[in-house]
């Protein structure tokens, strides 16, 4: 029997993960069959994720209804709700990370999106994540805005392991592995075990095209730099995840069994009709990266993805080709990824509202009945 296009992937060394969790798929059987046939090997949510889940079918309605009756705080209602699902997932994908050796078989968990530009409390909720959960294949999503890479570096530090998401720009990203690295460091003085923490650095690709590509209308013209952003952005983004855990540095944490943060290309579904749609998985095959999509792009992908090989280290001076002929054209690299963070940021946010005001629409229709 012929290996699948994702099995593929695997023998190049991306991991495959999906950007989807609910109870419906935990107790049908339907994310052990992703893992069995599609070789997903890690699982991701955020609060939009949650949402679509809480509101489709009464998976959560007995549990609800249980927790209405001991708990006010609707925030809180949704933290007991999603650590469940978390927990069962973690013991679902345990296999995985066994096998792998704590690379793969991670579950993610987002802080609540509010605080992103608060230290402490993301600091404060990413540890009460990891207590409560306590789960080794857990991975708490830390947003990587300027608040949350001393959170990143103070998690590393106590030993846990941070999925840092709502990356989209180079220097942000120099940032954020130079965040993990000093948490490293800060373990091994104190005396901790850097074989047990890991990380991956989430880029979110197909956002950058869409905001490049808006600005590229209004200025009217450049038709050939469309589309081109995002690829090229991870690829350079690729190679200085090579430079930076390489050298005496990053060396000297290996004999204390440091793992370096890989890179993860999330928001993998292309938003444009116009693109093939599974380009960002085809132009972004690596070894030691992950590739996070939904359930349409794994099976797209499965249908007529296409494999050349390492295609993250093809194209280079293309790649910083495009930097320079956005920056002629009048598109402002550091002024994109500031707004897609900020969007991003708000997104997940308004999403969160969404899923707190579902919750409550719930419980009185719930009451009613």
């Amino acid at each position: 029997m012929s290996k699948s296009r994702l099995h593929q992937l695997s023998e190049l060394g991306q991991s495959v993960w999906i950007d989807s969790l609910s109870r419906e798929w935990l107790r049908t059987g339907e994310l052990k069959r992703l893992m069995d046939e599609d070789a997903v090997v890690g699982v991701t949510s955020n609060p939009t994720i949650f949402q679509k889940a809480m509101s489709e079918g009464d998976w959560y309605d007995e549990q609800l209804r249980a927790l209405l009756a001991e708990e006010d705080d609707l925030k809180e209602i949704f933290f007991r709700l999603a650590f469940d699902d978390i927990r069962e997932a973690c013991e679902l994908m345990r296999q995985v990370w066994d096998v792998s050796e704590g690379q793969d078989g991670y579950v993610s968990l987002e802080v609540d999106p509010g605080l992103a530009y608060d230290t402490q409390g993301t600091i404060e909720q990413a540890q009460r994540f990891h207590e409560e959960i306590d789960r080794p294949n857990l991975y708490v999503k830390i947003p990587a805005t300027e608040a949350g890479l001393p959170a990143i570096e103070e998690m590393i530090a106590r030993g846990k392991s941070i999925n840092v998401t709502l990356i989209f720009g180079l220097d942000r990203y120099a940032a954020v592995a130079e965040a993990y690295i000093r948490g490293l460091e800060r373990l091994v003085e104190a005396g901790g075990d850097l074989t047990t923490v890991t990380s991956v650095a989430s880029f979110f690709v197909s956002r950058v095209d869409t905001e490049a590509d808006r600005r590229l209308d209004e200025i009217g013209g450049h038709g050939h730099l469309k589309g081109k952003l995002a690829i090229a952005n991870a690829k350079l983004a690729y190679q200085r995840y090579k430079e930076i855990f390489s050298g005496e540095r990053w060396d000297a944490l290996l004999p204390h069994g440091a793992s370096a943060q890989r890179c993860l290309w999330a928001s993998t579904s292309t938003k444009n009709p116009a693109y093939r749609d599974v380009m960002y998985v085809e132009e972004l095959i690596g070894p030691q990266t992950v590739n996070t999509m939904p359930k349409e792009t794994i099976e797209a992908f499965q249908d007529h993805g296409e494999i050349r090989g390492v295609t993250l280290e093809e194209g280079l001076d293309e790649a910083r080709e495009v930097f320079v002929g956005l920056a002629k054209a009048g598109v402002d690299y550091d002024d994109v990824t500031r707004v897609l963070e900020e969007e991003g940021v708000q997104k997940f946010a308004d999403s969160f509202d969404e899923l707190i005001e579902g919750i409550a629409a719930k419980r009185a229709e719930l009451v009613a009945a």
